[in-house]
């Protein structure tokens, strides 16, 4: 028997709402009384409210000097059938100063139509006029999210086509294997996921090392996703908006990314930019979306990696992977409470070219909808899709949420879970005292060693630019810096027991320790509150950078419907020193999976007595556990960089010795803190050459890991998070679920 995918056998519950659509059809004999006709003839309007409906109130035009207009109107409602739906309809007056009220009734929608059945209904005000509407009742079955656990169809598709071509390069990677260490038929694949850390520009320069020696090397073309969190989606969106990527490797498009961040961001705050920037945020904000400093910081981001590029939508990279030609690129964010950690309580947000949404609560949408308005899964107001530039403010808005004190300016809203490097945070790691910039000049030194303010009037300018945003009333605070979007889980009725994968009791074979073992290396108070639904009554959603929780987006892949074999991860976060351990963030997604019931391998905190620090670490599953991912981990360390310049070619001259030695994060005058937002050439050329050597110089490791993970499919070819037998499905006695909510008839 064929197998197929169980999780679109599982119905994700969900509600109906009701469309309500109204037409104003005409009016007879509308008056304004004896007096009131007499000294003017009535300009009438229909205004319609109903309360308990997202965009509640409408109006008709109004129409000059006629006391029998014909309107024929229509406009929609998107009711929740569960409420009481009550229309207050009024007839106005249109003035000149104020607009009067001729008169208004109520008509309660729930007890006076039925579904299907359309009316006409004449109203009347006062004691002559009559108004007269066309009314209907509809289920709203056609739904703007997809509620389901199952992968979206283009990225089934995705995988279909990228599983051929994923075949092909690893043949050609381990060109000179046996045949048993190759995969023969295409259920052999294993499926490879590349990921990225946050960490700012540092992890996008790390992470741009990285990919140049995962392309050369031919590791890429093995990989079926690639995803990024925070400073890693940094580097992702310069790669995948690329015009002329994969064509066009990542050497060449680094070479831009250096020119890009060799010069600051806060340049872009001169006169000559300001006002774009104002014009976008005021045209937003007059079209009904919210605005925060993350659409500011959003368009900093995006002028300085991508300013040819910033009207480049996320659906627009569909044309990077439709026919499979490179890994599907995955980013995320966090929908958060602005009263809550980030630490107790998150819902991750995943965003692919091809869809927006939560795995946790099976809820997804478009790319192009993101940001627009829902009620019970519809979209009722829908905008223009929102630029990759305010996305890359998103996915890193750790650093707009935190902008007053990346500039040095007390933060009145207290602690933050941010990094421990933030407390060492200085203004000059974003106001850098280097300037290759021709417009500006360098800050200058007083004669004591202190900075003196520069005298001219750009720089003077930059500074008020910067206290305005710290201090202005609109974005002082971290609600006013965090972004934030329509909720599009808004009235929905949320099921809170739907884990990620129904099926991992019986069939993913939950592996490693127990959740106590894992609270024993961290905090107990971590993730407390995962379980949570989110508040489905706020109109608006904070979404924040992921690194706000932690620094590694594991979530993205974990996802049993995705069946990921191999995790090559790079952490590029903050340590306390060079020599510190790194294993902080790979343990709280270790902590995270457990609690979500997802498989992952043991990770061990002695292993660093045991091997020392290591360029890479290798956690695979115990013996016996099923469909547990191992995980290659590469930490940001400087060690045979400094005696290789390439892997087993030592370095022979003191130039090429003095170049590769440097620290990381003992240096007190490191280039590479959190907050640094400028690179000279020095030292992007330094943090890009030692990822891409550590990646090259753990080659054989990673093919060592992709034949063992070819066996394993073999040995195992109903791989869970692939495929199941429909025998297994009807063990498990999934079939849809009723709704809370029956339609109206």
């Amino acid at each position: 028997m064929a197998s197929i995918d169980p999780y679109q056998y599982i119905i994700v519950e969900q509600q109906f709402s009701h469309t309500f659509r109204v037409t104003v059809v005409r009016a007879e004999g509308v008056t304004k009384g004896i007096l009131g006709d007499m000294l003017d003839t009535p300009d009438p309007y229909v205004e319609l409210l109903i309360p308990t409906a997202p965009e509640s109130r409408k109006r008709t035009r109004h129409i000059d000097n006629d006391i029998n207009p014909k309107w024929n109107e229509t406009f929609t409602f998107i009711l929740d059938p569960n409420q009481q739906n009550v229309m207050q309809l009024t007839l106005m007056d249109a003035n000149f100063t104020i607009d009067e009220s001729l008169g208004t009734v109520s008509y309660d929608i729930n007890n006076s139509i039925k579904v299907a059945h359309p009316e006409t209904v004449m109203f009347q005000f006062g004691k002559k006029t009559k108004v007269y509407f066309e009314m209907s009742l509809e289920v709203c079955t056609k739904l703007d999210l997809r509620f389901s656990l199952a992968l979206c169809e283009k990225e089934k598709l995705f995988r279909q086509k990228r599983r051929d071509k994923v075949m092909l390069g690893i043949k050609k990677l381990l060109d000179m294997e046996k045949p048993r260490f190759l995969p023969s038929s295409p259920q052999e694949v294993p499926i490879i996921a590349i990921v990225g850390s946050g960490g700012g520009f540092r992890a996008m320069v790390g992470f741009s090392g990285v990919m140049k020696a995962l392309y050369e090397s031919g590791v890429l073309d093995c990989a079926t996703y690639v995803a990024g969190l925070s400073g890693s989606t940094w580097y992702m969106t310069t790669l995948y908006s690329h015009p002329e990527f994969p064509t066009k490797g990542p050497k060449e498009i680094n070479q831009e990314l250096m020119k890009s961040v060799s010069s600051n961001p806060l340049r872009l705050l001169l006169p000559q930019h300001i006002s774009n920037y104002a014009h976008s945020l005021w045209t937003k904000k007059a079209a009904g979306q919210p605005v925060t400093f993350t659409d500011v910081f959003g368009m900093l981001i995006g002028e300085t990696l991508i300013p040819a590029r910033m009207d480049t939508k996320l659906s627009a990279m569909q044309d990077k992977v439709d026919e499979a030609q490179c890994p599907l690129p995955l980013f995320t964010c966090l929908h958060v409470k602005p009263d809550v950690s980030e630490l107790m309580f998150a819902d991750w947000v995943e965003f692919s070219p091809y869809e927006i949404g939560m795995a946790k609560y099976g809820t997804f949408m478009t790319p192009d909808l993101f940001g627009s308005k829902f009620f019970m899964g519809t979209a009722i107001k829908r905008y223009e899709e929102n630029p990759l530039h305010f996305l890359m403010g998103v996915w890193g808005s750790a650093f707009s949420i935190l902008f007053n004190r990346v500039v040095g300016v007390k933060d009145t809203a207290g602690g933050t879970t941010m990094e421990e490097e933030i407390e060492q945070m200085k203004p000059q790691h974003i106001l850098s005292e280097d300037s290759v910039d021709g417009d500006e000049e360098p800050r200058k030194k007083g004669t004591a060693g202190t900075e003196t303010e520069d005298e001219s009037p750009q720089s003077s300018w930059t500074q008020r630019m910067v206290s305005f945003f710290t201090d202005s009333t609109l974005f002082n605070s971290r609600e006013g810096r965090a972004g934030k979007v329509h909720n599009f889980m808004l009235g929905l009725n949320l099921n809170t027991e739907m884990p990620f994968s129904p099926f991992s009791a019986n069939i993913l074979n939950e592996c490693g320790p127990a959740e106590d073992e894992v609270d024993a290396v961290t905090d107990p108070d971590e993730f407390s509150g995962i379980y949570e639904p989110l508040d489905v009554k706020s109109k608006k959603i904070h979404v924040v950078d992921s690194g706000l929780t932690y620094n590694l987006p594991y979530p993205l892949i974990l996802r049993p419907q995705r069946g990921v074999d191999l995790i090559i991860s790079f952490d590029f976060s903050a340590r306390p020193s060079d020599s510190s351990p790194p294993f902080k963030e790979l343990l709280l997604a270790e902590k995270w999976a457990r609690m979500n019931k997802l498989p992952f391998p043991k990770i061990d905190p002695k292993v660093f007595d045991r091997e020392g620090l290591k360029e890479c670490y290798v956690f695979k599953p115990k013996r016996g556990e099923k469909n547990c991912p191992t995980v290659i981990h590469f930490v940001l360390v400087n060690i045979n960089f400094r005696k290789f310049k390439a892997p087993g070619v030592p370095r022979d001259t003191e130039e090429e010795l003095e170049s590769a030695d440097f620290d990381i994060f003992d240096d007190p005058e490191t280039p590479y803190s959190t907050f640094n937002f400028q690179y000279n050439n020095k030292a992007y050329i330094q943090l890009h050459d030692l990822m891409e050597f550590n990646t090259l110089n753990n080659l054989e490791i990673i093919k060592e890991a992709i034949k063992e993970s070819i066996v394993y499919r073999r040995d195992n070819p109903s791989r869970c998070s692939l495929s199941l037998s429909l025998n297994d499905i009807q063990k498990k006695k999934f079939g849809k679920r009723e709704t809370r909510t029956k339609p109206r008839k």
